[in-house]
């Protein structure tokens, strides 16, 4: 479809939002709130289009100025200059304009399922697993999302072999989406005597959370196992079998809860995970077909796709995606400089988009 009948579309379906909402005596509270909510997200795109149009047509008028026969000189000087000014600003326009027309990805408004995992590297990488979940913690704090730790398997010495979040507010998934992936550090440990740095590793995962109506999972497909909550080193913690595994019989999904002393309690966070993995399968499945004839795009997701490294010798978080790198290092682990990665790779993100339409 052309950029035209893109914008012919986005003025008649504003028209028709704003015709039907006029008789709202007719609609229901459902459909009321439905079309409320869609001429929230066009009308954006249709004063957009009222602005491209503008341009064009004055730069129309400019150019047939020029071409008149007997155009008076001072005129055509006057046009040439408007010209020369109002090309670029359509150019920009319309730019602006494609990418509020891209496809919208319809999980950005989830809330979102944080999982951190210590990789190759021992207690440094459990360490760095610690970091980074901190540093999504203080992230979410300073954007006012809610952070409610699901489950945390400590080292003992302050590091973390697993962790998980469950973090809500307004567009989580959006900003936190491109984080799935190896997350690779290179430091001193405080353990070495010699200076030596290190290379360890920590896996993130990003999923958006599912809803009941995403997902059917039915109880003939889960194997439910419970036991006894363990600390560290194995000891037990609690004396009832309080702490549930749900095993996905289809996908193999198996999902661990035990920081509850309430086994009911302990179930309902299992599958709330266990929704949100099975819902990123089957979206990473949907991705890849998309994907498949688009090479320019910001990461596959793999979550063993190693995406980038934090070089603490250097005080630099390089993003091998798109070769990004920032000399922030302490400000991106306080949460307080992660926006500027996350914003570069949106702007790739949406320029790999655009070049694919």
């Amino acid at each position: 479809m052309s950029l035209d009948q893109n914008m012919e579309k986005v003025l008649a379906r504003r028209e028709e939002i704003e015709s039907q909402l006029s008789q709202s005596g007719s609609l229901s509270s459902d459909e009321l709130t439905k079309l409320s909510r869609e001429l929230a997200e066009v009308r954006p795109v249709a004063e957009q289009v009222v602005v491209v149009r503008h341009l064009a047509q004055a730069l129309a008028d400019a150019r047939q100025m020029i071409e008149e026969e007997g155009a008076d000189p001072e005129m055509a000087e006057m046009a040439e200059a408007e010209i020369s000014e109002l090309g670029p600003q359509l150019t920009e326009a319309e730019h602006d304009l494609k990418l509020l027309l891209l496809p919208k990805d319809t999980d950005d408004s989830r809330n979102a399922i944080l999982e951190v995992r210590a990789g190759t590297g021992g207690d440094e990488a459990a360490l760095f697993a610690a970091d980074l979940f901190g540093m999504y913690q203080r992230t979410a704090s300073r954007y006012g999302w809610k952070f409610e730790v699901m489950e945390i398997s400590e080292t003992g010495i302050g590091g973390y072999k697993e962790a998980t979040a469950n973090i809500s507010g307004q567009d989580v998934f959006a900003r936190l989406k491109f984080e799935s992936g190896v997350h690779r550090v290179q430091r001193v440990p405080e353990t070495e005597t010699g200076g030596r740095i290190h290379t360890s590793a920590a896996t993130v995962a990003v999923l958006p959370e599912a809803q009941d109506v995403d997902i059917e999972v039915s109880e003939s497909d889960l194997r439910v196992d419970v036991f006894r909550a363990s600390g560290p080193g194995g000891q037990s913690v609690n004396t009832t079998d309080s702490a549930v595994r749900i095993t996905h019989l289809p996908t193999g999904i198996v999902v661990s809860q035990q920081d509850e002393k309430s086994q009911h309690k302990n179930r309902a966070k299992a599958m709330k995970i266990l929704r949100a993995r099975i819902y990123d399968a089957e979206r990473a499945r949907q991705q890849a077909e998309r994907a498949a004839s688009r090479k320019g795009q910001v990461g596959s997701g793999d979550r063993s796709e190693r995406i980038r490294t934090y070089n603490f010798p250097q005080g630099r978080v390089t993003d091998h995606r798109i070769n990004f790198t920032l000399y922030k290092l302490d400000k991106v682990l306080a949460g307080e400089a992660i926006d500027e990665v996350i914003d570069a790779l949106a702007s790739e993100d949406q320029a790999a988009r655009l070049a694919d339409g």
